[in-house]
């Protein structure tokens, strides 16, 4: 009764060890390794690949044993680098291909290449390489070597390295100082600038009738923007007193705009214009006044007539003109 108790516990021990070692076993089995050449036929000093084909349960542990010299002189040049691919059910497939070189003629048989994984190798089935020698005429002169020949010598040779790597740099460079140097003391310094075209200014008087006439066509108090239509009004005179006169009137109020215009040579007859524009403008814009459309159109007749009254006479703009021309000297072509 003894001896069937202690049978039966060896009999226990035994199927648990057996259980235990099945998943490495199993492993082990599972994997499986093949090797081709990529010709069998290799040319002394040439190269060719070992392609290495691994397949089945790899979990990223496995290493593929290769020595620098696989089998007396072929020897192992490099390695790609390994590609997997999942082909599903725990099962994977790596590739990777070693290049092979030999330097003797001869029939080698190359060791199987083994993969390690989990403790267990797998060898790869043998592969069999044969080098050709390489075919030397014996008849062909050998001759010694040469005698050193002479190169030759140039300008750029003479210079020191950093002009002939910066040479062209350097040339265009210089190019563009000498350009400029000529364009300054042949015109700049001679307030000549032919390069340029001068465009001739536009007379203040024909900006503020311009102006005007595109206010009159906006229609702004047709509307029922007066207070807009007096905004661009007012800021239309103060451009044509500034520019045409000199007055700083954008940054007047209405009282020093009507007093500068009094005290100028050239408004002072105008000034009951600009005070009636001025004092409607401000009625409009600051107590929030309607005007009648007599009203506006009185403004606006008031201003057209202050800028006709103020025009440069004839002689005026002729000498404005020649002004113009000595300031910048051009001839036409």
């Amino acid at each position: 009764m003894m001896n069937q108790s202690i049978r039966r516990i060896i009999i226990c021990l035994a199927l648990l060890a057996g259980m235990l070692a099945a998943p490495t076993v199993y492993a082990a089995s599972d994997v499986s390794v093949k090797a081709r050449l990529d010709s069998a036929y290799l040319l002394m000093g040439k190269q060719t690949a070992v392609h290495l084909e691994i397949v089945g349960s790899l979990d990223g542990s496995g290493q593929i044993m290769a020595n620098d010299s696989m089998w007396r002189d072929v020897e192992l040049v490099g390695m790609t680098e390994p590609t997997i691919k999942d082909l599903g059910n725990g099962r994977k497939e790596l590739t990777r291909d070693m290049i092979i070189q030999a330097f003797d003629s001869g029939m080698y048989t190359l060791p199987p290449l083994l993969y390690v994984q989990g403790g267990e190798s797998i060898a790869a089935n043998q592969l069999v390489l044969k080098v050709l020698p390489v075919n030397v005429d014996t008849m062909v002169t050998v001759h010694d070597y040469a005698d050193v020949a002479s190169a030759g010598r140039n300008f750029f040779d003479f210079l020191p390295d950093w002009a002939t790597d910066y040479g062209a740099w350097i040339l265009l460079a210089l190019i563009v100082i000498g350009a400029a140097v000529f364009v300054y003391f042949k015109w700049l310094r001679k307030g000549k600038i032919p390069l340029i075209p001068v465009k001739k200014p536009i007379p203040p008087y024909q900006v503020a009738i311009q102006a005007l006439k595109n206010l009159q066509q906006s229609n702004l108090c047709e509307r029922g923007e007066e207070k807009e239509f007096y905004t661009r009004l007012t800021e239309i005179l103060r451009v044509y007193l500034s520019d045409r006169f000199g007055i700083n009137a954008m940054e007047m109020t209405s009282s020093e705009i009507i007093r500068a215009v009094r005290h100028n040579e050239s408004t002072k007859m105008s000034e009951s214009l600009m005070s009636g524009i001025l004092q409607t403008a401000d009625f409009v814009k600051f107590a929030k006044v309607r005007p009648l459309p007599d009203d506006n159109k009185q403004a606006f007749e008031s201003a057209m007539k202050f800028v006709e009254d103020t025009k440069p006479a004839p002689e005026e703009e002729a000498s404005t003109e020649t002004s113009d021309k000595n300031d910048n000297p051009k001839k036409d072509k």
